[in-house]
């Protein structure tokens, strides 16, 4: 994998680039462009050493770490979480906060063993501890935290062996906090304590009225999925004083979404839900923390506004919301301030990885003229007297929009013509091939004489996605960016390298799957969505790689196996003190082997099946004795290799 070697086109510079792709935006904190026009990554941070990314692809593809791959950068974690440790303590400073903050990390976010380890590890120094949503995930949290000072949130759909394994885990000294989300979860605690003999520690999740927009907007409200109703928190409070568990019952928690975008909504939703954490502790109630949840957003587009791909505040902007508004609350009803915990996954994990491609091909409509034949038909001969027109008119000339536009007109109109006479049996192949033809150039000349203003018409807007090319992408979608199709989740995706030349191209992105789905065809636009992506063009013989930026959270568990496409090839990378790196931990893709195991296919009988018909072509004369051992060495090494494509 070499860069390539073609020279920068028309004087563009690394700066255009990184404004073109908004990397001086979102990336402001990791990610920049060096003198060389690659992608250059710095976990600890600006101040800390930097990896260039397209020389890293190159040796981990001397590893037979073959794209396409995801790089995790365990500093980032490391980084993530000291930013969002350092931002409550300046909160906490500033506002005179006389409670304390502690995090913990959703599971659900990213699953993966070694990421879950890191966060745990790095995070002992502030007791960081984790959030569980259901049976699995608490085996995993119980796991790993053996800090008695870490909570462990528990959270989700909860049986009776859930809820005695969270109190039993309790006497082992580690902090499990049985959230109550549902009515009926009251009752299964009051019995698994009385059989235990053993206390829980509680925490009950309030269902705010506060609202939240977005697709996660039905995460707060009265028809939230979780969270108890203020009477069902009052019946739980009485029932839970009736079974003498309430000195048990100690935290509050609340959840606005999973990207809060607007800071607004996070201030109404803290505002209620310190005024509820007041009134339990005048019914009584010990309490002592408050949960704020989830929703601390991404800024994937960088352009700091309210979008559901930003968020209008800062981390540190955050904190002091939180620390400031749950303090007045407290302050003025004369509380005691409580400890505050937050269940940041997203803008923990988002940033930490990168997922690398490699473009395979591309395609596109031909608008090539093609030369004039004798005798040609009529509407082969308006299109080519249609494209003088056009070509005749000023570029750019605002004062020209209704003759584009007519002449447009008519292009779809002889076009029309020459498919009619074609079905009828009028036209041949070659004739409808040069209609087509016309046609595109005629779209090609219209777009270079449109001016830049938001004036033009839709349909002729409409023109540089027709004309646009089809990146063909060497990964699935589903399995690797599966939020990109299922809920339109924005990204930032751009080259890693050539950033020193002009993208001249305007283009998208098709996966590996047969589907019409699998594609990538919405980019950021520093607040806008846009349905094309400035590219380079493609050099035949020479890898053009992607990158898909801040997708660590949610994109791993959540794929899925369509097509048969499996995991990628990942690893995870630590800075050294010299400024180096090493791989901290492989994580091999999954084999054809592997999917088909999965599907409950048997690699080993499918192979026997195909070495029982490679015998019987042989015997009936159709298959050679070599040709046929070369088809069974093909398969058998197939089986051992990734989904993906390799050169």
């Amino acid at each position: 994998m070499k860069p390539t070697n073609q020279p920068p086109i028309e004087n563009w510079t690394t700066l255009q680039s990184s404004i073109l792709y908004g990397l001086s935006r979102w990336g402001e904190r990791y990610f920049s462009i060096n003198e060389h026009g690659h992608i250059t990554v710095q976990p600890r941070g600006p101040k800390g050493e930097s990896l260039d990314l397209m020389e890293l692809a190159h040796e981990l593809e001397g590893r037979n770490l073959k794209l396409p791959l995801l790089i995790r950068f365990d500093d980032i974690l490391e980084d993530r979480l000291n930013q969002l440790h350092q931002a409550f303590e300046e909160a906490i400073v500033k506002y005179k906060y006389t409670g304390s903050y502690q995090g913990v990390f959703p599971i659900k976010c990213n699953q993966q063993r070694h990421v879950v380890e890191e966060l745990v590890s790095c995070g002992r120094q502030w007791h960081f501890g984790l959030e569980a949503g259901s049976k699995a995930e608490l085996l995993i949290a119980l796991s790993l935290i053996d800090d008695p000072q870490a909570f462990l949130i528990c959270n989700g759909y909860k049986d009776q062996r859930y809820i005695e394994t969270a109190i039993l885990a309790r006497q082992l000294g580690r902090q499990p906090v049985v959230v109550i989300e549902q009515v009926d979860e009251v009752e299964r605690i009051i019995e698994a304590s009385s059989s235990l003999g053993a206390r829980p520690l509680l925490g009950v999740r309030a269902k705010l009225s506060s609202q939240n927009n977005g697709h996660w907007g039905n995460s707060i409200g009265e028809t939230a999925k979780f969270g108890l109703s203020i009477p069902d928190i009052l019946i739980t409070v009485e029932r839970l004083r009736t079974a003498n568990l309430l000195s048990e019952l100690r935290l509050l928690h609340f959840h606005v979404g999973s990207q809060v975008n607007d800071i607004s909504i996070l201030k109404n939703a803290l505002q209620e839900a310190s005024q509820i954490y007041v009134e339990l502790t005048r019914l009584g109630v010990p309490m002592r923390s408050l949960d704020v949840g989830g929703g601390l957003g991404v800024d994937y587009d960088g352009s700091r506004t309210t979008t559901p791909a930003s968020t209008n505040y800062s981390l540190q902007n955050y904190a002091n919301d939180v620390v400031a508004t749950v303090k007045e609350c407290c302050e003025s009803n004369n509380i005691d301030m409580p400890n505050l915990i937050s269940e940041s996954g997203r803008a923990i994990a988002s940033h930490f990885s990168v997922l690398l491609f490699n473009v395979l091909g591309t395609s596109a409509v031909s608008s090539e003229i093609p030369a004039a034949k004798d005798n040609e038909c009529l509407s082969v001969r308006n299109l080519r007297e249609t494209l003088i027109s056009i070509k005749k008119i000023p570029k750019e000339s605002a004062s020209d929009i209704s003759k584009l536009q007519e002449a447009w007109n008519d292009a779809i109109k002889f076009k029309d013509d020459a498919l009619s006479a074609f079905r009828l049996g009028y036209l041949g192949l070659p004739e409808r091939a040069t209609a087509e033809q016309l046609t595109w150039a005629c779209a090609k000349a219209l777009i270079e004489r449109l001016p830049k203003n938001n004036l033009i018409p839709e349909e002729l807007n409409a023109l540089r996605s027709t004309l646009a090319a089809t990146y063909y992408a060497n990964l699935s979608v589903f399995r690797s960016a599966p939020d990109t199709w299922a809920i339109e989740q924005l990204f930032p995706i751009m080259p890693i390298h050539r950033l020193k030349e002009n993208p001249s191209q305007l283009g998208h992105f098709a996966d590996l799957t047969c589907d019409s789905d699998g594609k990538l065809a919405n980019f950021i636009n520093n607040g806008q969505i846009k349905p094309l992506l400035e590219l380079h063009k493609f050099i035949p013989n020479e890898q053009y790689i992607i990158g898909i930026f801040l997708s660590g959270a949610y994109q791993e568990v959540m794929g899925n196996l369509h097509n048969l496409f499996g995991s990628t090839n990942a690893v995870h990378i630590r800075l050294t003190k010299s400024g180096s790196y090493h791989l901290d931990h492989v994580v091999r893709a999954n084999t054809k082997s592997d999917v088909l195991e999965a599907m409950e296919h048997d690699p080993e009988q499918l192979l026997e099946r195909l070495r029982i018909a490679s015998e019987l072509a042989i015997r009936q004369g159709n298959l050679q004795i070599n040709t046929a051992q070369r088809l069974m060495d093909h398969i058998e090494t197939s089986l051992r290799q990734s989904t993906y494509l390799h050169e």
